[in-house]
């Protein structure tokens, strides 16, 4: 017996050996809260773009924990960030260190936001291959996102490993020069928060004319409602005023998943297993694949994360317990939605629900929720934008947004506006969510999440690497871009598709 019980301490010694430390930490007594970094009532992850002593800072902090993107910039002129070993970046300094699970929970709402609501579509068109890839590409992710951070370090004169970088933009410039280095990876950003927003509002759309299908506005005009009360996004200059959002949206979202699952478990003597695909779909699994790839995109913001963590050593740990968590979520969450509703499932899992009172309650919650997040990437690509356009001459072309008391100008708000415009026109000229999301993933997610991390960290690391390592990563390169390239040639050959077909919900083109 004393065997047995020796064997079992000593397995729970080998767990908590790979969880963070902080769970087990009896003298630090903190309260670890949703979505927060801080001690401070402000100190919520909406809370990232800080301001010092009145002035904006020359770097874009952007950090939407909440919801399902996340960026930063450096300027795009192509001048080198300043490096420091505290981890001050494109996300702020360390005055607001962060502790190990609060750093997985942000990882965790990058990588398990609201646009999980379309992965049963996936399995779809995915079937088993589509589970397998919920799976494989968050391994990828977590190495990837492993080996992006490794790049920030170099070692010193002494030997010593040291960090002497502090972003995505500065690795990018340490390996492809300071004149296109910073500029690559800002235009893929700007794309991908860019294309998130146009997300949101076609999500909007998606979510209400599938509670009210039958009602006088049509998928498109719902988009305009929800733009409508997106407009004041354009007049924010700090994101405290909607900060406490966060952590209800985000529980709010949880248990929107809890309902949708439990629903499906009370079905499950209806699961339809005969009708989980075993063979790819060409013409729709690589769209599959970019929806996956897209819901695994974090590598934006991980260099930050990491240099604001108390505990920099135990990243490796938080990375792979919370893309292993994902992976068994999503994986989860796709089959028993498929299985539930097989070939009627919907580009948006709620959509389905049987009953109306029920998808009404459950689509206005995401509609809110996707609205509140919308702020998040709106308000770091116009950041993105203003730094590299908008800063005055002779750093810019353009003159600054910002007057003399720090207000914007009339002009740059006007062009706020525009940009909220821009992203409403998009959607509804793309109103079909799940082969945008595939686009996007398959476009800025496979260089963001696949391509670009393995050959920096090739270039910058290649005399210290094993061949097993590098020809791993040569293997996540080149299925990256195979995957990238198909999927964007299935995408848009399904948009052009869609255009010649009914909208959804009966709505004609």
């Amino acid at each position: 017996m004393s065997w047995y019980l020796y064997r079992f301490v000593d397995t729970l010694k080998s767990v908590k050996s790979y969880l963070p430390d902080s769970c087990w930490n009896d003298e630090e007594q903190e309260t670890v809260h949703f979505a927060k970094h801080g001690h401070g009532r402000d100190d919520t992850e909406l809370h990232s773009f800080r301001e010092e002593d009145g002035d904006r800072r020359s770097s874009d902090s952007f950090d939407e924990n909440n919801g399902e993107r996340q960026g930063g910039n450096s300027k795009l002129n192509g001048s080198v960030p300043g490096t420091n070993v505290g981890g001050e970046g494109e996300f702020g300094g360390r005055e607001s260190q962060i502790s190990e699970w609060q750093a997985g929970w942000n990882v965790t709402n990058a990588i398990q936001g609201m646009f999980i609501v379309s992965l049963p579509y996936a399995c779809l068109h995915g079937g088993y291959w589509g589970i397998f890839a919920l799976v494989f590409v968050a391994y990828i992710c977590c190495h990837t996102g492993k080996i992006l951070v490794a790049c920030l370090y170099e070692p010193n004169e002494s030997g010593e490993t040291v960090r002497v970088r502090d972003s995505y933009v500065a690795i990018a410039q340490s390996c492809l020069g300071d004149k296109w280095g910073g500029k690559i990876v800002n235009t893929a950003q700007i794309i991908e928060l860019l294309m998130t927003c146009i997300l949101y509002v076609v999500l909007c759309g998606d979510l209400m004319i599938g509670s009210f299908p039958d009602g006088p506005v049509d998928q498109r005009s719902w988009m305009m409602i929800a733009t409508m009360f997106l407009l004041p996004c354009a007049f924010l200059q700090n994101l405290r005023s909607v900060s406490w959002l966060s952590f209800w949206c985000t529980v709010a979202h949880i248990l929107i998943n809890i309902i949708v699952m439990g629903y499906c478990f009370t079905r499950a003597s209806y699961w339809a297993f005969s009708k989980v695909p075993l063979r790819i779909e060409i013409h729709y699994f690589p769209i599959s694949l970019g929806i996956v790839v897209f819901s695994y995109t974090s590598q934006i913001f991980l260099p930050t994360l990491e240099g604001n963590m108390r505990d920099p050593s135990r990243f490796h740990c938080m990375l792979n317990w919370s893309h292993l968590a994902a992976a068994i979520f999503k994986g989860l969450f796709a089959y028993v939605g498929f299985l539930t509703w097989a070939e009627q499932t919907q580009e948006v899992i709620t959509n389905n629900l049987p009953t109306k009172a029920f998808k009404v309650i459950v689509n206005l919650t995401l509609v809110i929720k996707a609205m509140f997040s919308y702020p998040l990437p709106y308000y770091a690509a116009a950041n993105l934008i203003e730094i590299a356009f908008f800063q005055g001459k002779p750093t810019t072309k353009f003159p600054s947004c910002f007057a003399t008391d720090k207000e914007l100008r009339v002009w740059a708000v006007a062009l706020r506006v525009l940009l909220v415009i821009f992203t409403m026109l998009m959607a509804i000229s793309i109103p079909h969510f799940a082969i945008l999301m595939g686009l996007i993933g398959s476009f800025t997610g496979t260089m963001l999440s696949f391509v670009w991390p393995c050959y920096f960290h090739m270039k910058l690391k290649w005399n210290e690497l094993p061949w097993y390592t590098i020809s791993w990563e040569v293997f996540i390169i080149s299925i990256g871009s195979f995957c990238g390239v198909i999927g964007i040639y299935y995408s848009f050959s399904a948009l052009v598709q869609a255009y010649h077909l009914p909208l959804p919900h009966g709505e004609t083109p």
